[in-house]
């Protein structure tokens, strides 16, 4: 079978999510163009690698030349001092963006967060048309990077699917966990969706597995495909007799940001 794409490159390639599609999207393409700050392991056959900081807008460019499609899971991870957000969230994917614009890349499936709509409440039960409500600096250029993705679709025909990751690791560490994970191997299969759906144009969709309990409508995006195949339950018991049930009422189990509403301003912090 002849892979769907001669080459995607991946952002963020060297990070917790980033190694899972490195693994995940290999029969997508001939090539994985794979970049980071920092040095990548193990790089296999079909794997280049491309050190690279989001904030160098020549260097990004370059590193776009060639392409089919991106998968943008590079940046700040979390909540961080604005320096760090403006330069690797914000001015980076607008490097992102206009990198794909010059070179003709035509699709990008970005690494959103539940964080651009944290302070919604659990019981809201939104869909892909709720507005904006970032918790946090990381979730508001989460904000700025999909609206980045709408105007570029609208103006320029590049296409997007923005994916609101809820919570994807390899541990449950609070009961949130029960109803936000997406695995990694559903991360795969939403990223692969994403990648192969026939038209995403501007899309939004929710990142989770196929847990019990779903917080989120995910109706909109029904035209990508993914469904997903895991589920939270087989570790249910194990984290609701190893962790505290905690206060109904606290703020990071009212909203769907979780612990991220309790933060303050980040600039606040001492080094």
């Amino acid at each position: 079978m002849n892979p769907h794409f001669d080459t995607i490159l991946l952002t963020g390639a060297a990070g917790r999510l980033g190694t899972q599609l490195r693994r995940g999207l290999a029969p997508l393409a001939r090539r994985i163009r794979v970049s980071d700050r920092v040095e990548i392991e193990d790089l296999q056959p079909n794997e280049e690698a491309v050190i690279c900081d989001l904030a160098d807008a020549e260097a990004v460019f370059k590193m776009t030349e060639g392409v089919d499609a991106i998968v943008h899971f590079g940046g700040a991870p979390v909540e961080t001092k604005w320096e760090t957000i403006l330069d690797a969230n914000i001015r980076g994917s607008y490097h992102i963006y206009e990198g794909a614009r010059r070179n003709g890349v035509r699709r990008i499936v970005y690494a959103s967060s539940v964080h651009a709509i944290g302070y919604h409440r659990l019981e809201d039960n939104i869909d892909a048309s709720a507005p904006h409500r970032p918790d946090s600096l990381y979730g508001l250029s989460k904000c700025f990077v999909e609206d980045l993705g709408r105007l570029y679709w609208d103006k320029f025909g590049i296409e997007t699917v923005c994916a609101r990751i809820f919570s994807s690791f390899d541990e449950y560490t609070d009961r949130r966990h029960l109803w936000s994970m997406l695995t990694f191997d559903d991360c795969v299969r939403l990223v692969t969706a994403s990648l192969t759906a026939p038209r995403v144009a501007h899309s939004i969709i929710f990142g989770t597995s196929n847990n019990r309990h779903r917080m989120v409508d995910n109706r909109l995006a029904g035209h990508i495909g993914f469904q997903p195949q895991d589920s939270t339950e087989a570790h249910r018991a194990e984290v609701e007799a190893r962790l505290p049930a905690g206060d109904p009422n606290a703020p990071e189990v009212q909203y769907l940001g979780g612990f991220f509403v309790n933060l303050g301003h980040p600039d606040d912090a001492k080094d």
